[in-house]
C-alpha cells in the first residue's frame, strides 16, 4: 500500500512513512514512561524510554506496513511484579499507547485552528502543511481507535481484559487464545475484499478530526 504511494507519489509516501514512524514510537514510548512512573524499570533498563525510532520498531512489522499498510512496532516490556497493583497498573500502561496517539491529534488539530484552514479545498497543493496535519491528525486518530479495540494482542485487549477476568474469566482467557487469530482474520478480510470491519469502525473519528480541527 505505501509502497505504491512511494512508486506513484514519493512526497506523500514519505510523509506517512515519517508520521506512521513518529506516532508509533511516540506510542510506545507513553507505555515506557507510564510503566516506568508506575514502578516497572524493566523497558527503562531496555533502552525503551526513548523517542528514538530504532529502538521501538519491529522489522517484520515495518516491512508488513510498507507492503500491506498495517503492521506494529516492538511491544514495551513490562513486569507485572513491579507494579503496586498488578491489574489496575496495566490497565493505565495498556492506555497510555492509545491516549498518547489522541494527544497527538489534538495538537495537530489545534495547530491547523491556528493557521486558519477552515475547509479540506484550502489546502492548496499536496505538500501543503494544513494537508500534513491532517494526516497526521488522520493516522494517529486511527492507530489510537485501532488499538483500542478489546482484541488481543492490541492494547484494547489488556485493558478491557481486566474488567472481562472480573465478569467472565473463561471468556476472558478464550479471549487472549484467540485475539491474534480473529484480528489476523478481519485484517485481511478488510485487504481481500471491499468490506473492513475496521473501517467502518473507525471511519466515524475520521469526521470527528474535521469537527476538531474546524474543517
Amino acid at each position: 500500500m505505501i509502497l505504491g504511494l512511494l512508486q506513484n507519489d514519493p512526497q506523500i509516501g514519505l510523509i506517512l512513512i515519517v508520521t506512521l514512524i513518529f506516532s508509533l514510537s511516540f506510542h510506545e514510548f507513553a507505555h515506557a514512561y507510564v510503566a516506568y512512573k508506575l514502578g516497572d524499570n524493566t523497558a527503562a533498563y531496555q533502552g525503551r524510554l526513548t523517542l528514538n525510532p530504532l529502538a521501538h520498531l519491529d522489522p517484520i512489522g515495518s516491512l508488513m506496513l510498507l507492503i500491506a499498510g498495517f503492521g506494529y512496532a516492538k511491544p514495551v516490556p513490562v513486569n507485572p511484579l513491579n507494579l503496586q497493583n498488578p491489574r489496575e497498573d496495566m490497565m493505565k500502561i495498556a492506555f497510555a499507547g492509545p491516549a498518547s496517539n489522541f494527544i497527538l491529534v489534538l495538537f495537530s488539530c489545534a495547530l491547523m485552528r491556528i493557521i486558519g484552514i477552515q475547509n479540506l479545498n484550502e489546502f492548496n497543493n499536496l505538500y501543503s502543511t494544513g494537508l500534513i496535519l491532517y494526516l497526521f491528525a488522520i493516522i494517529n486518530m486511527t492507530l489510537g481507535i485501532f488499538n483500542l479495540l478489546p482484541i488481543y494482542p492490541l492494547d484494547g485487549g489488556q485493558i478491557f481484559g481486566g474488567f472481562f477476568d472480573r465478569i467472565n474469566p473463561d471468556l476472558s482467557n478464550k479471549l487472549r487464545m484467540y485475539g491474534p487469530q480473529f484480528l489476523f482474520a478481519i485484517i485481511m478480510i478488510g485487504i481481500l475484499t471491499d468490506f473492513s470491519i475496521i473501517g467502518i469502525i473507525i471511519s466515524p473519528f475520521h469526521s470527528l478530526v474535521k469537527l476538531l480541527a474546524g474543517l
